[in-house]
């Protein structure tokens, strides 16, 4: 889809948009390549343990065929729901192009949620199956009896009460199946993403979205698809940026992909390591990872093509050490689940512009406008939107026609970043517009913290705000007005991290909570979380 050239400018005006009129994300990204070149390799997965598999694009055909006749043969139709509660694996590749030659929506999950992180999510899209391993069953047995659509539960690793041996009946499926001849916007998947009050919402994507990543992606990465590319990112699958920026975009190349993602912290220097045994090539590594990797004494020599981060901002002192470790510029992509990958700052096409958004990626466009959507001259602040009709757009927010309307301004979609974009058309990031908290690469919404805090018997009134960090760009803190009669004290701060980090997400739980009398509010009693935030930034002054 993307011409190379020798400057950002050449590749930008000669690119098209050309979606066909029939097209689904499964023929684009396995079907297509295993029909051609059946043997290339498609995935390879290690295990925690060290064992490590090789599956073809033809594996991958043949096994999603026998996904998607199992799934048919347990009631899953066109247009139903199907969560998918693994990470790294085989299981949820190929899961997910099952859903889509069916014609189903699949829900990526991520596996550190906990029981009402997960309990809203299966509720609010109606997901009719799920798909997980015993070690992550036991929250949605506690869960099950509220949730009256949830009809079929698959475990990967054998059968429990109340769920089926995914691989046993697997066995017994056919290894041929016709996809669904589908429309580019008929929904392929929801994804989750937090707001900053009420519940997180559903960005139900179509199968358009997976052409409407391709320029962002190929350009970041110098025009993917060299002999030798291999990509492999720590970030979960769980997320649009591991879903549709590293596995599906590969994959759409004909290019292999590296899954393995090991339980517990991102350690540096076993992705030196894996970078190093696998001679990956290509690689999404968010600004905290970078900073973590740049701690590791003498670590091994690594032959890279490319990096892309994003996220967060990644700083003038990573970018100088990535050029000294990899030898090349890292590049740099902004977006976020419902609009993703539509900037992009490469140093190798565009004059860089060190701590810029970058410009537009070919074929989006993109502007700062105020709240009804007027286009506002340079240097004047406002919000980072992008134009519509966008292939990489979702279609709505799920069940939420008004959140879907105050996503737009006319025909500009309003991220909730306000920015400026400068006389030569780079984008600056000026602040978040909805107080979305960014910590290791993470955008947390503080009202589904808040309103888990909310549910302890302790706990009155509660806001949350990201407070400066230099590991993780921001750590969650916790304001806390107890209930009446409640003591506050340490054992009550351990007792309010546990519950909040049990119940949603090991990343999402407050790393400081602080005891107040009030909460700043508006007239109508909303929360002012900017002023907290000033508060925390004026004692570090």
């Amino acid at each position: 889809m993307l011409q190379p050239a020798a400057t950002y400018r050449e590749v930008y005006d000669s690119f098209v948009w050309r979606i066909p009129d029939r097209y689904n994300i499964a023929i684009d990204v396995v079907d297509r390549h295993a029909d051609k070149t059946p043997d290339a390799p498609a995935l390879i997965y290690e295990t925690p343990d060290g064992r490590i598999a090789t599956y073809s694009f033809q594996d991958m055909k043949r096994l999603s065929n026998r996904c998607a006749n199992l799934l048919a043969a347990s009631g899953i139709e066109p247009g139903d729901r199907f969560a998918i509660l693994l990470g790294q694996t085989p299981e949820t590749a190929l899961t997910h192009v099952a859903c889509w030659k069916l014609g189903a929506i699949s829900i990526p999950m991520f596996t550190l949620f906990g029981e009402e992180a997960l309990e809203f999510r299966l509720s609010n899209s109606g997901a009719k199956g799920i798909l997980t391993d015993r070690e992550n069953y036991p929250k949605i047995a506690a869960i099950r009896d509220r949730l009256p659509d949830l009809k079929t539960i698959f475990l990967t690793d054998g059968p429990e009460v109340g769920a089926r041996d995914f691989w046993r009946d697997m066995e017994a499926a056919a290894d041929t199946f016709r996809p669904r001849d589908s429309r580019p916007d008929d929904p392929a998947f929801l994804s989750y993403t937090s707001g900053t009050t009420g519940s997180p919402k559903g960005a139900l994507h179509a199968h358009r979205t997976m052409l409407g990543h391709m320029p962002g992606f190929d350009i970041a990465h110098g025009f993917y698809g060299f002999d030798g590319d291999l990509n492999w990112s720590p970030a979960d699958w769980a997320w649009i940026a591991g879903l549709m920026d590293v596995l599906m975009p590969s994959w759409w190349h004909g290019k292999p992909v590296l899954a393995f993602r090991p339980q517990g912290r991102f350690d540096p220097e076993q992705a030196f390591h894996m970078i190093a045994k696998h001679k990956v090539r290509n690689s999404l590594l968010v600004p905290t990872m970078l900073k973590l990797m740049r701690q590791v004494p003498n670590p091994p020599k690594v032959d890279m093509r490319s990096v892309i981060s994003g996220g967060e901002a990644v700083g003038v002192e990573i970018l100088e050490w990535g050029r000294r470790q990899f030898g090349f510029d890292i590049a740099e992509g902004f977006g976020q689940t419902e609009c993703n990958l539509v900037l992009s700052h490469v140093p190798t096409l565009m004059p860089p512009k060190i701590g810029s958004l970058g410009l537009p990626s070919p074929g989006h466009v993109g502007a700062i406008v105020d709240d009804d959507g007027t286009v506002l001259p340079a240097g004047e602040t406002g919000n980072i939107a992008f134009r519509r009709p966008d292939p990489v757009m979702m279609l709505n927010y799920w069940n939420n026609p008004e959140a879907t309307e105050q996503k737009y301004a006319g025909d500009w979609l309003i991220t909730g970043d306000h920015g400026i974009c400068d006389e030569d058309g780079y984008f600056w990031f000026v602040g978040r517009a909805d107080d979305v908290i960014t910590s290791s690469g993470y955008r947390i919404g503080p009202g589904e913290i808040e309103d888990c805090l909310l549910k302890h018997p302790a706990v009155a009134l509660a806001a949350a705000i990201g407070v400066p960090d230099p590991d993780r760009t921001e750590i969650i803190k916790a304001f806390v007005v107890l209930a009446e009669g409640q003591p506050a004290g340490e054992d009550l701060e351990n007792d309010l991290r546990a519950f909040v980090r049990g119940r949603l997400a090991k990343h999402e739980y407050p790393r400081e909570i602080e005891f107040v009398t009030d909460l700043p509010t508006t007239a109508t009693g909303k929360v002012m979380r900017r002023v907290l935030r000033q508060q925390e930034l004026d004692r570090l002054l």
